[in-house]
């Protein structure tokens, strides 16, 4: 046995319940005992070695990944992880969605967020009973930056016991100690002699699982931390890559809708004798919050809901940009605060600096809605054959997808089946069922499989939007201008709660209950002795939805930029006065003199195109220091344009640096588009933008140069699929204050309104 492979203690029961000691099931098991067995279908000349795991008999590696695909590279890195321990060629391998299973459920995710992501009933319990729902509920969820998380281990355990079971088969035929032998690019070696996996794989896998299971040791041949291309990328480049859109069924046909403003609304009118004169229409759909049309194809079905003119009745009052940044105010100013987070008394520590002559300082912040604007709308195509319903759709919550399928249609989720196509972005936007609720209910009235597309006109109308928020930050300085304590007051729609509601019953959950991931990430992470962080939840009557780094990208952006405003006031250079806070969090504080020394960090001072700022998120850490410049956009708005961000950073142990890069960049990028875009208005419940060109977007033409430095570390991954986002806003924020003197404290950032 290799003295550098450590033993695991695991079993083929273990492994089959979804991933044995790394996935922490045991205890669950032993309280509660109930098996899950793989689900997985194997196809002509494939051998299902375990829950993540076949093998062909020509050599192929086929992963079962239950992370969707949104384009963050999940369906290269999981795998890469498996094949890393299986010993196997990276030319072998391929990747197939994993199917509904409780073996499969993101039991990481559901704990971070367990207060809203689960029924009432649940919430408050112990996490052994949230991990319990959420397996047995096979709640398998792509969001949270966790896919690496929390698969890493099951996806090596999978790969680890494929590698055992191959080298005992291979034991057999030359009658040596397993442990003796090794894998490599393929094959099980002993010495010069070696034997492919496609030739062992049937004997393999009637082997018996060892007890004590060896994990791969050493640095040669592993595929782990390497560049490896992606496995995703060339079906993309071909074309042969099948999104939501892609799929064509014999005798299907095309839908477009049209929905009616947030809210209790009814349709009162609709022109059908106009919809019903464009060519190719089969059928128009009426239901009381929405309208759509079927035809030949897709145009003509978008064709006839515009030609319908639906007019919409909405009870009480129909909400505007006014009445939301009223709903806020109020919060903030007299709503019920919740206590989320405590360290010391921070409200003694601030009134104690008042009135000993101390240094006290407020400001207020605030940021509106921002759209995910994803490339792919919403989509669903949906056949019905008798009893059964066939689902196919971009989504990232392939459980809640069935459900709602089910619901739809008056079957139970058994009778409905699911496939999981390729993602266009939209992190957080394709967790919504409201696409394929209405595939379903076209479908059932043309009898015939139905694609529905949503315009982008629909898509930007009624979009799940970040959630806008206001703040009211407080802190006191003491000797050597340290700051002694901090209170955030943040009011802000209970989103996650809003968005649970929907898929778990099909009606928005209540945004003015208090939940901590409303609030998420506002925690400073320096050592200040006293914090104190409430949520004031705030009912805004528009609908807001999950967005890339959630309520991250609002709560760093108030720290920061406080931050920021803090080493003004006690004239202290921003880089060295967060580094003298940092002596608890080494992580950050390299990561932030790493971005420093790449950026050629020039202090931020009076005239200054530079700003800084650093989060801690998803058990990673980033800095970004950003260069901006001002030009003319339109009237007395002035375009503010990032020309340079440089990017620091620590995520742990990389399973592939490129695709690292790739999501703090696309992070980045995002992150640049929502702070300097146009701001979202809202008139009679619905928002004003149509399109792309209405949202202010950055063009490539005016995209910064981007670059991207990887930390090492040995600890455990993080994610980074979010993680640079928070990081954008208030650097440029920051920066434009060393430029121009003045502090913008809202978001999109514009210079020249505010």
């Amino acid at each position: 046995m290799d003295p550098e492979r450590a033993p695991l203690d695991i079993s083929r029961r273990n492994l089959l319940i979804g991933g044995g000691v790394g996935a922490g099931l045991l205890i669950a098991w032993a309280a509660w005992p109930r098996r899950y067995e793989p689900n997985l279908r194997a196809a002509p000349g494939e051998t299902i070695f375990n829950a993540y795991l076949k093998i062909g008999n020509d050599g192929r590696v086929v992963v079962a990944v239950p992370q969707s695909e949104l384009g963050q590279g999940v369906y290269t890195s999981l795998p890469q992880i498996l094949a890393d321990e299986l010993g196997a060629d990276w030319r072998t391998v391929s990747v197939e969605p994993a199917p509904i299973s409780p073996i499969y459920a993101n039991r990481l995710l559901v704990e971070d967020i367990a207060g809203n992501a689960v029924p009432p009933a649940l919430r408050g319990i112990s996490g052994w009973a949230v991990r319990e729902y959420a397996t047995r509920s096979g709640l398998m969820l792509t969001a949270g930056s966790t896919s690496i998380r929390a698969f890493e281990a099951a996806m090596r355990e999978a790969g680890a016991a494929g590698r055992a079971l191959l080298s005992k088969a291979a034991a057999d035929r030359w009658d040596v100690d397993w442990e003796s032998l090794d894998t490599r690019a393929g094959f099980v070696m002993r010495g010069k002699d070696r034997i492919s996996f496609g030739e062992l794989a049937d004997a393999a896998a009637a082997q018996e699982l060892p007890k004590h299971l060896p994990v791969r040791g050493g640095n040669e041949h592993r595929l782990a931390g390497q560049p490896l291309p992606r496995l995703d990328l060339p079906s993309k480049v071909d074309g042969s890559a099948q999104y939501a859109c892609d799929i064509r069924l014999p005798n299907m046909v095309y839908g477009s809708v049209r929905q009616g403003p947030a809210g209790d609304t009814r349709l009162v009118r609709v022109d059908r004798t106009a919809a019903g004169k464009v060519p190719g229409v089969i059928a128009l759909v009426e239901q009381p919050g929405w309208i759509g049309a079927v035809a030949a194809n897709w145009w003509a079905a978008n064709r006839a809901v515009e030609r319908m003119a639906p007019r919409f009745e909405t009870a009480g009052p129909l909400i505007g940009s006014g009445e939301v940044d009223a709903a806020l105010a109020r919060a903030l100013d007299g709503g019920e605060a919740s206590r989320l987070f405590s360290r010391g008394d921070a409200a003694a520590a601030i009134e104690g600096a008042a009135q000993g002559g101390g240094k006290v300082f407020r400001a207020h912040y605030q940021v509106g809605l921002a759209p995910s604007a994803p490339l792919e709308t919403l989509a669903a195509t949906v056949r019905i054959t008798g009893d059964r319903v066939e689902v196919w759709v971009p989504t990232q919550a392939p459980g809640f997808a069935r459900a709602a399928a089910a619901r739809a249609a008056g079957v139970s989720e058994a009778q409905v089946t699911v496939y999981r196509t390729l993602i266009g972005g939209g992190y957080g936007r394709k967790l919504e069922t409201q696409a394929i609720e209405q595939a379903v209910v076209m479908a059932l009235q043309v009898k015939r499989p139905v694609q529905l597309v949503w315009s982008r006109i629909e898509e930007t109308m009624h979009d799940g939007f970040r959630p806008p928020a206001r703040a009211l930050l407080t802190a006191s300085l003491g000797q050597g201008n340290i700051i002694t304590a901090w209170r955030a007051r943040i009011a802000a729609p209970s989103t996650v709660s809003e968005v649970s509601g929907r898929l778990h019953r099909g009606k928005p959950g209540p945004q003015d209950e208090s939940e901590e991931a409303a609030v998420a990430g506002a925690v400073p992470p320096y050592a200040i002795g006293a914090v104190a962080v409430d949520h004031l939840p705030a009912a805004i009557g528009v609908r807001t939805g999950i967005w890339r780094s959630g309520a991250h990208s609002y709560t760093a952006f108030f720290t920061e930029c406080f931050i920021d405003e803090l080493a003004r006031q006690a004239k202290i250079e921003p880089l060295s006065f967060r580094m003298q806070m940092l002596g608890d969090n080494p992580r950050l504080a390299r990561v932030l003199s790493t971005a420093a020394a790449l950026g050629g960090w020039d202090g931020g001072g009076p005239g200054s195109m530079m700003g800084l700022a650093a989060h801690s998120a998803f058990g990673s850490y980033a800095a970004t220091i950003v260069e901006v410049e001002i030009g003319d956009r339109s009237g007395r708005v002035q375009q503010v344009r990032v020309k340079q961000a440089i990017c620091a950073v620590d995520c742990g142990r990389i399973v592939n640096p490129e695709i690292v890069r790739q999501q703090v960049e696309g992070g980045l990028m995002f992150g640049i588009a929502a702070a300097t875009g146009r701001p979202i208005a809202v008139e009679r419940g619905l928002v004003t933008a149509h399109g792309f060109g209405q949202l202010g977007l950055p063009t490539l033409a005016s995209s910064p140069q981007i670059i991207v430095e990887l930390v090492e570390s040995e600890e455990d991954p993080g994610g980074v699929t979010e993680l640079s986002v928070p990081t954008a806003a208030p650097a440029i924020a920051n920066a434009l204050f060393a430029l121009t003197g003045r502090r913008l404290r809202a978001l999109p950032l514009e210079i020249g309104s505010r």
